[in-house]
């Protein structure tokens, strides 16, 4: 509860997690049916990149500053959504992404338990009737939240990994959700510090037996120094028609703008299970 996303908003972090969610959003949307969207840690929404959090780490200068600065036309999707947020002053985190992507009838529901970030988050939708804010912790908020309404939709997941059991934590709860929600897609992020743990955990979705898993990685460098952040991933469960098949472009321009060319660079979409 005392992860504060500020310091790190428009990271290369979030620039992935963020351009995959926006095809993600648009593959759902493609559908006229309504659909709901369920973020778990959303944080507050959107970050003032000239509040102290964002200048005393700097990192979005690596991240989303080089990706406008690039402006590869694989990424104009993404990178529309974050101009028209207010970048370079401000950075929408996934909160305000996915509103920007919902249609009339769909839902966005966004949990937050940190309670100056959810007080933040609160007022930022307070008027906005598709917008539902909880602080509750996330994991019972996807047991209490899940299945939607409408019948489906988007589940995010976005620990911050900073307690002892975060990848254990997610493949329990993504193997539940695809068992009380199988219409449902999720999406969840992991880090990529070194390979031992990401293993375990696609292996512990295979365990479960939960199908159609897909990875989606990208690596600034070997992952062999575990106090790095060395990379991260985006995996999907029950990925929508025409996900997978944007994903590769997506990848190749986000190494294309944030690599420097150092060793162990890559990027690349696995499938982790089996179709059902």
């Amino acid at each position: 509860m005392n992860y504060r996303h500020a310091f790190h908003a428009g990271n290369f972090a979030d620039c992935i997690k963020h351009a995959l969610l926006v095809a993600l959003l648009r593959a759902l949307a493609a559908k006229p049916k309504p659909f709901r969207v369920l973020d778990t840690h959303a944080g507050i929404g959107a970050y003032d990149l000239s509040a102290v959090p964002a200048t005393r780490t700097g990192e979005w200068r690596e991240g989303i500053a080089r990706l406008a600065a690039a402006a590869d036309p694989a990424l104009a999707d993404y990178l529309g959504l974050v101009r028209a947020a207010g970048f370079p002053a401000r950075y929408p985190g996934s909160p305000a992404i996915a509103r920007a992507l919902l249609r009339p009838g769909d839902a966005l529901a966004l949990c937050e338990l940190h309670p100056e970030d959810h007080a933040t988050l609160r007022a930022g939708f307070r008027h906005d009737p598709q917008v539902a804010v909880h602080r509750r912790d996330a994991w019972e908020a996807i047991r209490a939240l899940t299945p939607f309404p409408e019948r489906r939709g988007l589940v995010l997941i976005d620990p911050p990994f900073e307690q002892e059991g975060e990848f254990d934590r997610l493949a329990e709860a993504i193997a539940a959700l695809r068992h009380r929600f199988r219409a449902g897609i999720v999406a969840a992020w992991y880090p990529v510090k070194h390979r031992a743990p990401v293993r375990a955990f696609h292996a512990a979705l295979r365990d479960r037996a939960v199908p159609d898993c897909l990875a989606a990685e990208l690596l600034l460098r070997e992952p062999t120094d575990p106090t790095r952040l060395n990379g991260c991933g985006l995996l999907v469960a029950n990925p929508p028609f025409g996900f997978a098949a944007a994903v590769p472009a997506i990848l190749d321009a986000l190494l294309r703008g944030l690599g420097r060319g150092e060793p162990g660079e890559a990027a690349g979409l696995a499938r982790v299970t089996a179709e059902a």
